[in-house]
């Protein structure tokens, strides 16, 4: 179960990261552009949103089962200071709680503008932040601090 479930979570992010970046362009060019806010925007926003809360849900349900995690906690004094423990007990579960958070702010926030602009507006800089979070927070291949691989199999 704790593979699937982890290969799952690792995956779906490139759905939610890909719908973030498609929201935020189109997002971006209806504030700039002056555009009229569609239903199709509309939906993309929601459609984020939803993506970024089963995101959530599979990484939640992956904290509570993840024998990582069942170290970081049993062994907490220890666990924190080495550097990938702290990374997936502690950084990485409460920044990407902040980033999906923060998401969600910038989706509600933008459904109760008035104006097209505003609601363009809104999605873009809180869909920003929320992205730059995420990022900042992933275990990408690359990164000298923790690093895992972009695609797990099952």
């Amino acid at each position: 179960m704790y593979t699937i479930l982890l290969a799952l979570h690792s995956g779906f992010r490139w759905f939610v990261l890909t719908s973030i970046l498609f929201t935020l362009f189109n997002a971006y060019k209806g504030w700039w552009f002056h555009k009229k806010y569609t239903a199709f925007d509309n939906y993309t926003r929601h459609a984020t949103a939803t993506l970024a809360h089963i995101q959530l849900a599979l990484g939640i349900s992956l904290y509570f089962i993840s024998p990582v995690i069942d170290y970081f906690i049993k062994n907490f004094r220890e666990a924190i200071h080495q550097r990938e423990l702290r990374f997936f007990g502690l950084e990485h579960s409460s920044m990407m709680l902040l980033a999906i958070l923060i998401l969600t702010i910038g989706s509600i926030k933008a459904k109760r503008k008035s104006t097209d602009k505003e609601k363009f507006k809104t999605i873009a800089l809180w869909f920003s932040l929320s992205l730059f979070i995420l990022l900042t927070s992933i275990p990408w291949a690359f990164s000298p601090l923790v690093s895992r691989p972009n695609f797990r199999l099952f």
